[in-house]
């Protein structure tokens, strides 16, 4: 029994912490380009991917993965034939999304869904096969993410200074919504369709507190998602706690503990 709760715990680390290495990084890009409701409406299409791999039994990872990027892609085109501002399309394709998803999974499942489960995640239920995949898939991804990063950076701060420089803008947009699509595939299992966007946005904005420039507060936040898994995990196990909201609660822990310690020593500094 102890080597079977072992393995869970150890599972759960493993698979919590991967999925942290990736999603800090582009947690930083989401917050530099103020698009956390753009996040919000990829995982919201989660529950569609869910319904998707149920019907067609393709794996859920690629399901979801799949459908947030066909969201991606819709938005872009929307907006360039549209009058809407981006907040309202973007509204209208996360909440539109969401509910398809919660009435085609009543239809496919109506008695036997675990609704907790999509909505929170279940950590716990991480198998071997899920970790090497999103291993291999995080490897790709950041590989990428590292090949274009000054570009994808120069975006972030100023895009039409980027496409002045000969940045392929809309190539370069495409790739990084369709790795953040992953980044959501990937974290379903971890913290759930609610609370995937906290896990971008919490550790990407608790770092940039300390870090004095782009690849730094990259690396911190991807340090920073990995103690929020190790603290969620152990806090989980002592007090018998829903896993993924205990590691959203201890990054929110982390960030409050960060800019409470960090505003008087930026005070004392001032004064110096």
């Amino acid at each position: 029994m102890n080597q079977s709760m072992d393995e869970l715990i150890i599972k759960a680390l493993l698979g919590g912490s991967l999925i942290a290495l990736f999603s800090g990084p582009m947690g930083c890009f989401v917050v530099w380009r103020q698009l956390a409701y753009f996040g919000d409406a990829l995982a919201h299409s989660a529950l569609l991917g869910v319904a998707l791999s149920l019907a067609t039994q393709l794996p859920t990872t690629l399901s979801i993965a799949f459908t947030a990027a066909a969201l991606a892609l819709i938005l872009l085109k929307l907006r360039r034939g549209q009058q809407l501002a981006d907040d309202t399309l973007l509204g209208i394709l996360s909440h539109g999304s969401l509910a398809l998803g919660l009435v085609v999974l009543a239809l496919l499942e109506p008695t036997t869904m675990n609704w907790m489960d999509y909505l929170f995640g279940d950590i716990l239920a991480i198998s071997w096969i899920d970790i090497s995949g999103a291993a291999a898939l995080a490897a790709v991804a950041l590989g990428l993410l590292a090949w274009h990063w000054q570009p994808l950076v120069l975006i972030a701060i100023d895009q039409e200074l980027a496409s002045v420089e000969g940045v392929p803008v809309a190539r370069l947009e495409l790739l990084f919504m369709l790795l953040l699509a992953l980044v959501i595939a990937l974290a379903i299992k971890i913290v759930g369709v609610l609370l995937i966007t906290a896990m971008l946005i919490i550790p990407a904005a608790t770092a940039r507190v300390f870090a004095r420039g782009p690849a730094e507060m990259a690396l911190l936040a991807a340090l920073i998602g990995v103690v929020s898994v190790w603290g969620g995990v152990a806090g989980a196990f002592q007090w018998d706690l829903p896993t993924g909201p205990a590691i959203v609660v201890t990054a929110l822990l982390l960030f409050l503990l960060t800019t409470l310690i960090n505003r008087p020593l930026a005070q004392l500094s001032a004064r110096n």
